[in-house]
């Protein structure tokens, strides 16, 4: 099996788990770059398989073509995450705008948070359209149902839902600019699972989500991510009052908890979700790109302010976070939803949705286009 097959295969089957790939893969369109990973060099249809490549490989540039331009300084890098991570996103989404996190059996359905990250990277990058199918979708969906859904729209059973969905799902909408419903009550955030998909309470990412009071949540370290519970630990949630719900009050307390978190990191390929996560000691790629998307955001709002020593400080830990990232991308610039934390090898979904658009959200805040 050659390299890009096998590369392939780790994610199409989600790292070193055992579960086969969903049985439909990508409900969008499959970029060049997969398809000639997954191509196998059988007698007679190896020929075939290239003209299908190369027509795909033309498909992907004229889409692309349309991709919003980074600013000049953006390094080759950071180009060819972007564009990977756009057509990730492309294949991830069908064409009645149901953004799935995965191409893997128990990842192939739609959480509004995801699902909402991806239509803000595709509205960012100037794929207005696209990203109002998925806004759309979402407005459609029964939030209070379950966490999960269906590309039908209908709710998956086993988890509840989930406090953040009904902000993610505005926030979605506003950057596509489609209207969202008045009047309409939001489900409580309290007492709710959040993106950690735990027990139930009342968590930093939700009450963010839902636009609430987080003095309950504020230490003298930072956010921490249960309310009243400074044992609960500090939660890389707190980007999220930077971007994509934004807390100016909140600003000071959300960059203490980023860099606090981030300075003990303790691994050269991420952060894991929070202080306390018992989740085990794998580094995340989401919550790594999304901490980085709020520090780059950070570093340009104190840079307007005169901040001149802080505004360093948060790109240079914002650029710190993407060279994570980047070592925990597979060959093929696919982020696996975790990895290893000593050798950076995909331990679990590759490529996940919600960690491509984060990335994209990311390289725009560091490398915006230059205005005309």
């Amino acid at each position: 099996m050659g390299v890009l097959a096998l590369v392939a295969g780790v994610a199409f089957s989600g790292g070193t788990s055992v579960d086969p790939p969903a049985p439909r893969g990508f409900p969008g369109v499959v970029p060049a770059f997969l398809a000639s990973a997954r191509a196998a060099p059988i007698e007679g249809a190896r020929a075939r398989a290239d003209e299908g490549v190369w027509a795909a490989r033309q498909r992907d540039r004229r889409w692309l073509a349309r991709a919003r331009a980074l600013g000049p300084a953006a390094p080759r890098w950071a180009r060819t995450i972007y564009r990977r991570s756009l057509l990730v996103l492309r294949a991830f989404v069908d064409p009645h705008g149901a953004a799935v996190a995965g191409a893997r059996v128990g990842w192939a359905y739609v959480w509004p948070r995801d699902a909402g990250a991806v239509a803000l990277a595709l509205a960012s990058a100037g794929y207005r359209a696209e990203a109002r199918r998925v806004a759309h979708f979402l407005l459609g969906l029964d939030l209070g149902a379950a966490a999960r859904f269906h590309r039908s729209g209908e709710p998956v059973e086993g988890r509840g839902a989930q406090g953040d969905a009904a902000g993610w799902v505005r926030a979605a909408a506003r950057a596509a600019g489609v209207a969202h419903p008045v009047g309409v009550p939001a489900p409580a955030w309290r007492d709710r699972a959040d993106y950690q998909e735990g027990d139930a309470g009342d968590y930093l990412g939700n009450a963010i989500a839902s636009h609430t009071s987080l003095e309950a949540f504020e230490t003298g370290p930072g956010l921490v991510r249960a309310a009243g519970d400074a044992g609960s630990g500090l939660d890389s949630a707190a980007a999220w009052a930077v971007r994509p719900f934004a807390r100016p009050a909140f600003y000071p307390a959300a960059r203490r908890t980023l860099l606090n978190l981030i300075a003990d990191r303790g691994t050269r390929f991420g952060i894991v979700p929070s202080e306390r996560w018992h989740g085990g000691d794998e580094p995340w790629t989401a919550p790594t790109a999304w901490c980085a998307w709020s520090l780059a955001t950070l570093s340009r709002i104190e840079r307007r302010a005169g901040r001149s020593r802080a505004a360093l400080t948060d790109r240079r830990t914002a650029l710190g976070l993407m060279a994570d990232l980047r070592r925990a991308a597979t060959p093929l610039d696919l982020l696996p939803e975790r990895v290893d934390p000593h050798t950076g090898a995909p331990t679990s979904t590759t490529p996940l949705a919600w960690s491509h658009a984060f990335a994209i959200l990311a390289i725009r805040a560091l490398w915006p286009e230059a205005r005309r």
